[in-house]
């Protein structure tokens, strides 16, 4: 499958989510798994909305993720091939100019869905003569264009959803232009997907509609619709639809939460298969696991809590060489020793910062057993380290009789404040002597 060609094709009026960079990331998985081309393609025609900023948004998350592109372009280039396109069209008979205003076309939807009939476009533009078109013209009306389909069955096999047929009956012919001259996504995608050599067209199973009007448009175009795959969309945790705040999670969210590149990728990829969820820190070994036939067409359900759990997983699998720069960042001085001590109760890498403080900073401790404490500090070695561990907590238990928690869970909260967290021997050498000796005797220190 060396010849796979597919593109990812953002509009730049938002900031990716967790649904679009789900359809990047099949995309890209699809094409590397292949060792094909993965395509990046802004669709920029719609000019009031579109703006620079979120197009360099779109690209560093994409950049955040390790999804390099191998080929890009941009529609705003291309308005020119989408006006021939369209002269084509209307010169075979396929497009056609319509003049309703957008209120007389609302109010032939409303009376075609009060009298209980589907809001299907009826054509009359098919009707007017010349000299009609003339006087709307003169009048001040410019005509949308629209895409004559064809009164047939579309059929074609998915390579998600298996065998597909719709009757185009049951659909308006689609609208190419608007009356101010700006292209629609319906045919400005079909151009770029033909003059690109998109391969397969991988996306939303929303869109499964689209690609029958559209393979019909290929076909008036003079080419063959590519292979196409409509995966389910992404729901909320209990099945139900993602609530705004999940729909609208942007990735710069997740990431400013903490979450790694690795771990979306870890759980977009297989959430809608039958596979486990496999923790994977290398973009390759997913690529390497990626299959799309194992998609399935029940609703994908995504889980925030299920991702922190993978990002915890992630952390933990992270060497120092990984984070060093973002621990020193973070103002973390300790070292590989240090993240390798703290890595293990990690959810994020952020967290590490907070242990640091624990260890360097005044930490008021916390006093629940005050004859183990003042044992330990009577007893603690003149040298600290992690080594002293087990034999200056064997001297503590025989000087006090104190055993399992009773021992432990008051030195604990005597050195850190806190219930939970990493081994308690090798944060020792962190929080030195002089602290240990303060913190055991009830100071903040």
């Amino acid at each position: 499958m060396t010849d796979v060609k597919v593109r990812f094709a953002p509009s730049p009026t938002g900031n990716l989510h967790v649904g679009n960079l789900r359809t990047a990331l099949v995309n890209y998985l699809f094409a590397r798994h292949a060792g094909g081309h993965f395509m990046l393609r802004i669709d920029d025609t719609d000019t009031e909305r579109s703006t620079a900023e979120f197009e360099t948004s779109i690209r560093a998350d994409l950049q955040w993720m390790g999804m390099s592109w191998d080929s890009e372009d941009r529609q705003s280039a291309r308005l020119d091939r989408y006006d021939a396109a369209l002269r084509q069209l209307a010169n075979a008979g396929r497009a056609y100019p319509c003049y309703e205003t957008p209120e007389e076309l609302a109010l032939k939807r409303k009376a075609q869905l009060s009298a209980g009939r589907p809001p299907v476009y009826d054509r009359v533009a098919l009707k007017l003569s010349d000299a009609q078109k003339a006087e709307f013209e003169a009048a001040g009306r410019r005509p949308h264009w629209r895409f004559r389909l064809n009164d047939t069955d579309v059929s074609w096999t998915d390579i998600v959803r298996g065998d597909v047929s719709y009757h185009m009956s049951s659909l308006s012919d689609p609208v190419l232009m608007r009356e101010d001259g700006r292209v629609i996504y319906t045919m400005a995608s079909v151009v770029d997907d033909i003059d690109h050599g998109i391969t397969h067209i991988i996306r939303g199973e929303d869109h499964v509609t689209n690609s029958a009007a559209q393979i019909q448009l290929f076909e008036a175009l003079g080419a063959t619709a590519p292979t196409m795959g409509h995966v389910a969309l992404l729901a909320g945790a209990d099945g139900e639809g993602l609530s705004k705040r999940l729909g609208s999670l942007s990735i710069g969210q997740l990431r400013d939460e903490g979450m790694e590149a690795a771990a979306l990728a870890s759980l977009l990829a297989r959430i809608g298969t039958a596979d486990p969820v496999v923790p994977l820190a290398e973009m390759r070994d997913i690529v390497d696991g990626f299959d799309l036939s194992r998609f399935g067409r029940a609703t994908a359900k995504f889980d925030p809590a299920e991702l922190s759990q993978v990002n915890a997983r992630i952390v933990q699998q992270l060497g120092f060489d990984d984070v060093g720069d973002r621990l020193a960042g973070l103002g973390v001085a300790g070292g590989e020793a240090f993240w390798i001590a703290v890595r293990d109760n990690l959810s994020t890498v952020a967290e590490a910062a907070e242990w640091w403080q624990v260890c360097t900073a005044p930490t008021a401790p916390v006093i629940e057993a005050a004859a183990v404490t003042d044992a330990a500090a009577d007893l603690l070695p003149d040298e600290v380290s992690a080594e002293i561990w087990q034999g200056w907590t064997k001297a503590v238990a025989e000087a006090t009789g104190a055993k399992g928690r009773g021992l432990f869970m008051p030195l604990r909260l005597a050195l850190t404040g806190r219930q939970k967290g990493p081994e308690i021997a090798p944060l020792l050498a962190f929080i030195g002597r002089d602290r240990i000796m303060a913190r055991l005797r009830g100071e903040t220190a």
